[in-house]
């Protein structure tokens, strides 16, 4: 398809529903001959009192449209042919029609229909909606078959017209689509001014571990099934938040629930920047390190932009730049036969390009991989200053109480780091975090920041946390003889291949004659254990790659007599 022209997708307006009216009379009474000749030459029924039309035009002149009927009412067009009985499916609340799918004669061979057909789907689909019923037309039966609808085989008639009801379930129908038409469809897009208040294609979602939640519930009703769940798909620390943070929290907690946190997280900084060694301009709290990513690269970045990422890595970059904002992605490739450590010599070339962003994970997430601090400042120094170089530090503590850059990147102009408070705290469910930065790196971010955008308790409990150092340290030099001994087990399973970690985790390469990462993570779970199948983090991994979480000894030991017993299955 080469684009020469235009078709607008929209609601019609009042003004487009009586023309289509008259359109209707057009087609399917003189044309088709469905319907006997009125005065009024027009064709109107009772579901257009609240039924949807989506008209397409080209120069502003009405080329098609589809008619969608919403379940709200439970009547639909096919109730005027058919009992419901007769219908080889239930329909219910959930169920929409698509009918009338028309493309006026002076219009046709152009891919409207299938832009009018894309556009009912999706607002079905964005509305809520399970199934879809239709009665197509027997003469482009074909059309709706191949997109993935099923024949009921139920043939009605009206006027010189046959056609059959036809259905489909919108996920299946979806799946279908994706697997098989994604290309196509992509094309037409290129033909649509899209002027519908939804997204031509359904935004993906950025997928996170944390599927142990299907086990315990996300109502929280029996919150006891957690402990017949090990959530190793998730790096939540294995051991608690200091005790003076509990005693404390614990002593106010009535207060702390119903009152509202300072608006600005100003204490929060505050406390950081003392803690940090730096001012508390270079802080700039938020909840969680994904809101601060999501905050900050949707500030900074537009399609052009240009931006460098480490390949394996934390997935929600790869699912905000390229999925969101959609700019272009360069990658530094990763390779397992090097432990998946970072050339700095490349990362220096690579930097001379003029990116407008540098996303550097360190230590990485699935790999465990560290840069030490000081190697990494010299390379930075080399860059130039209109790049931004942003390093995400969420598991540095692992590594070091020296080898945070937070000093560093409050001297420079271009280096952001992000500071993650959920993991190396053991403060997950808080939702706290940072960026440290130059203070005017962070004066946009700050003035578009929500007010009150991190809780009460986060920040109290981000507060405490960093005043109890003597604790923590004692848990990350826990952590390292407990990973340290876990993969030296997990070593001694025939075929599977540790990388060497510095953090609460480790990669785990499955052999590739066995099964692949997806069935074993599957098997796992059956027996309570989630773990976490990163084939999709990185381009360089293969379909046997796993991460695991550390956890206490107890649950280790069990972890890996499950492990085992899958893997000897």
């Amino acid at each position: 398809m080469t684009k020469n022209y235009s078709i607008e997708i929209s609601l019609a307006t009042n003004a487009d529903r009586n023309h289509i009216y008259r359109l209707r009379y057009e087609v399917y009474a003189s044309e088709l001959m469905q319907h006997p000749p009125n005065e009024a030459s027009m064709l109107r029924d009772n579901l257009d009192d609240f039924n949807i039309y989506i008209v397409a035009k080209i120069n502003g002149e009405i080329a098609g449209f589809v008619s969608i009927t919403p379940p709200n009412k439970n009547l639909y067009s096919i109730d005027k042919y058919i009992m419901r009985e007769e219908i080889p499916f239930m329909i219910d609340e959930r169920t929409f029609e698509i009918r009338l799918l028309t493309v006026l004669k002076a219009f046709r061979g152009r891919p409207i229909a299938l832009s009018l057909m894309w556009a009912a789907f999706r607002w079905i689909q964005s509305s809520g909606g399970v199934k879809i019923i239709a009665i197509g037309r027997t003469s482009v039966l074909d059309i709706y078959l191949k997109l993935g609808f099923n024949d009921t085989k139920k043939e009605v008639h009206s006027g010189k017209v046959t056609f059959n009801v036809i259905h489909a379930k919108v996920d299946e129908l979806n799946d279908f689509i994706d697997n098989n038409y994604k290309l196509l469809f992509q094309k037409v897009r290129n033909h649509c001014d899209w002027k519908l208040a939804i997204e031509f294609f359904k935004p993906a979602q950025c997928y996170h571990g944390g599927a142990f939640f299907d086990a315990i519930g996300t109502e929280f009703d029996d919150l006891d099934r957690r402990q017949n769940i090990i959530n190793a798909d998730v790096l939540d620390a294995w051991f608690d938040p200091a005790p003076q943070l509990i005693h404390d929290i614990k002593s106010h907690i009535a207060w702390i629930f119903k009152t509202s946190p300072p608006t600005d997280c100003a204490g929060m900084a505050v406390g950081i920047a003392r803690s940090r060694g730096v001012n508390p301009d270079n802080i700039l709290p938020g909840a969680g390190s994904s809101d601060l990513i999501f905050l900050a690269f949707q500030a900074w970045l537009v399609p052009a932009s240009r931006v460098l990422i480490l390949d394996p890595t934390y997935g929600e970059y790869v699912h905000i730049l390229e999925n969101i904002i959609q700019c272009r992605v360069d990658r530094i490739n990763l390779r397992r036969d090097h432990h998946y450590s970072v050339d700095l010599d490349e990362l220096s070339r690579l930097a001379e390009n003029n990116y407008d962003l540098i996303v550097l994970v360190n230590p990485n997430s699935p790999t465990g991989q560290h840069i030490p601090q000081k190697n990494l400042e010299d390379v930075i120094r080399k860059i130039p200053v209109h790049t931004r170089i942003w390093i995400d530090e969420t598991y540095v503590e692992y590594c070091g109480k020296d080898q945070s850059m937070e000093k560093f990147a409050a001297g420079t102009f271009n280096t952001i780091i992000c500071k993650s408070m959920s993991k190396v705290y053991a403060l997950s469910g808080l939702r706290a975090a940072y960026l440290c930065a130059a203070t005017f790196q962070l004066e946009k971010l700050r003035s578009i920041s929500p007010p009150w955008s991190v809780s009460l308790p986060a920040q109290m409990a981000a507060l405490i946390a960093l005043k109890n150092d003597r604790y923590y340290q004692k848990c990350y030099a826990k952590t390292h003889i407990l990973r340290d001994a876990f993969s030296a087990q997990l070593s001694t399973i025939e075929s599977v291949e540790i990388t060497n970690s510095m953090v609460n985790f480790v990669l785990c390469h499955l052999p590739e004659s066995g099964p692949d990462a997806a069935t074993v993570v599957s098997k796992c779970r059956e027996m309570g254990l989630y773990l976490r199948d990163v084939s999709s983090m990185g381009k360089n991994f293969n379909k046997h790659t796993i991460r695991i979480a550390i956890k206490d000894k107890k649950t280790n030991q069990k972890m890996l007599q499950i492990f085992r017993k899958v893997l000897d299955a």
